[in-house]
């Protein structure tokens, strides 16, 4: 049976770099393995005035890291055809129905068609109306229209522009893309969980102390600061890929492992979130912006050095927060989140810390349960990137005389041959769009429901001014991301900072 996908693609930015690095590269990597053969062709759209041969030339170069032979680079690329275009021009629909009517009958590509936006979030609507009163989009075939974040700066312009969108596309067309989802371990929490007793069975508040998710950079905003300026980390990184991981961890087990039924789960799981009051914002989630710093014999200039921010910029790179999922699984128990650019080391990482033994059995005949110090926790960790993987942290007997109790690790990373073989997160999504499947993509309702959480933390930063810069570059963020835990009486599980202070490092 063949695995032979058909489509028309049409790349609304196609001249941009998201095309050139990520989206080129995985057609690439599908058309090597099969999936795309004779039946497709892609359209880049973009204003720039490029002929085919000039873009299939920027295509050959995007794919140049795979080494293709020149069969498979003037193959590949004979199905790439480019045409300028002003999203705001009706003419200029007209010629790429044109386009795309020719495209479809050379190729025999049944009308199926997938519209990728990988452009500013204000010309989805106009772009979109247009695909639909133009009759780009068609009777027969399919239409996936696939939305890069951000979506929204807050529920209502989200809302807004899902209105707009929807005026042309159902929401079973729409496919708003989190690359985070297309990752192999974020998709492997599910496995872990489910397709483990050992883990499903604890997987709740009777032996769940805490949940811990970090996604650090160890970058600041580099070329990126005209947009960040506007953003900062809250949206840009707990919004989206932070509340799909959460979403994933607090869910409750899908009768059938379907879309709908994952997502109706996911949905539940958000619902449940608790929506802060400004007095509990101010309790529950703290705030940082990088100052200069060094590390390992590096320097780092403050954030607001940056080129294109603002000097006085009071945009946060760094959000800590406590959320809470109020149902019966999880009453009570902490789901710590943090992201920041700058940080010590760039990872993105899940620590699940489980509930110590009651009493240390261990303890010295002279000490009562009440003195005796309390075992260390177990704590599963899935690692996402740079590395995946997963750890168990279990309680071992310490070697030599004694009992005293030594922590071991139980470990499994996959290896580089498993790695670099591996599809990469945007060529998993792009197949599972061509196949209908929006699983790893974001649903409306999840999207809606993130930007509630979201936007009441927004409002409440947003009337006050921050002290900043209050963390030094290379290090794990400001002391309140600390706090924020020891109150509780936790502590964070990863602290790659500790390292380099003891090597006198940092």
């Amino acid at each position: 049976m063949s695995n032979e996908q058909i489509a028309l693609f049409t790349i609304f930015g196609g001249t941009g770099d998201l095309a050139q690095r990520k989206l080129y590269p995985s057609l690439f990597r599908l058309y090597r393995k099969g999936y795309l053969k004779e039946h497709f062709a892609v359209i880049g759209t973009a204003r720039r005035e490029w002929t085919d041969e000039y873009y299939r030339n920027i295509v050959s170069q995007s794919i140049a890291s795979f080494n293709p032979t020149e069969d498979e680079l003037v193959q590949f690329t004979s199905h790439f055809y480019y045409q300028s275009h002003n999203v705001t021009d009706t003419e200029h629909y007209t010629n790429l129905k044109k386009l795309a009517d020719e495209l479809d009958t050379r190729y025999d590509l049944k009308q199926n068609r997938i519209f990728y936006l990988a452009m500013a979030p204000n010309f989805f609507g106009t772009i979109t109306s247009h695909l639909k009163s133009e009759n780009i989009v068609t009777e027969n075939g399919f239409n996936h229209l696939i939305i890069e974040k951000p979506f929204g700066t807050d529920f209502e312009s989200a809302n807004q522009l899902n209105n707009e969108i929807r005026e042309a596309f159902e929401e079973e067309q729409i496919f708003r893309i989190d690359h985070y989802l297309g990752k192999e371990m974020i998709q492997n929490i599910s496995a872990i969980r489910f397709g483990n007793n050992i883990f499903e069975s604890l997987w709740n508040n009777k032996y769940i102390d805490n949940i811990q998710i970090t996604l650090a950079e160890s970058l600041g905003v580099e070329e990126r600061g005209g947009y960040y300026d506007t953003s900062g980390a809250l949206k840009d990184m707990i919004q989206n890929h932070t509340m799909q991981v959460v979403s994933l961890l607090a869910m409750e087990p899908p009768a059938v492992f379907t879309e709908k039924n994952i997502r109706e789960e996911k949905v539940k799981a958000l619902n449940s979130i608790r929506i802060y009051s400004k007095d509990e914002v101010k309790e529950n989630f703290v705030r940082g912006q990088y100052g200069a710093g060094t590390l390992d014999g590096q320097s780092f200039i403050p954030y607001r050095d940056e080129i294109n921010v603002n000097p006085e910029s009071e945009t946060e790179t760094f959000v800590a927060g406590k959320l809470m999922v109020d149902n019966f699984r999880w009453r009570g128990v902490p789901f710590y989140v943090r992201s920041g650019k700058q940080l010590t080391e760039k990872g993105t990482r899940i620590n699940v810390v489980f509930k110590p033994t009651p009493i240390n059995v261990f303890r010295s005949e002279n000490e009562t349960a009440c003195e005796a110090e309390t075992m260390p926790p177990n704590v599963l960790t899935i690692y996402i990137q740079p590395t995946e993987g997963f750890s168990l942290t279990m309680n071992g007997k310490e070697i030599g005389d004694g009992f005293n109790i030594d922590p071991i690790k139980l470990d499994y990373r996959h290896s580089a041959e498993a790695l670099d073989n591996s599809p990469e997160a945007y060529e998993k999504l792009i197949l599972d769009c061509l196949k209908g499947d929006g699983t790893n993509f974001s649903h409306w309702d999840e999207v809606a429901q993130s930007w509630r959480i979201v936007d009441v933390i927004r409002q409440t930063w947003d009337n006050e001014t921050p002290d900043f810069p209050n963390y030094a570059s290379g290090t794990m963020g400001p002391q309140s991301a600390f706090d924020l835990l020891e109150k509780d009486g936790f502590n964070w599980v990863w602290t790659p900072d500790d390292w380099y202070r003891k090597q006198g490092k940092l």
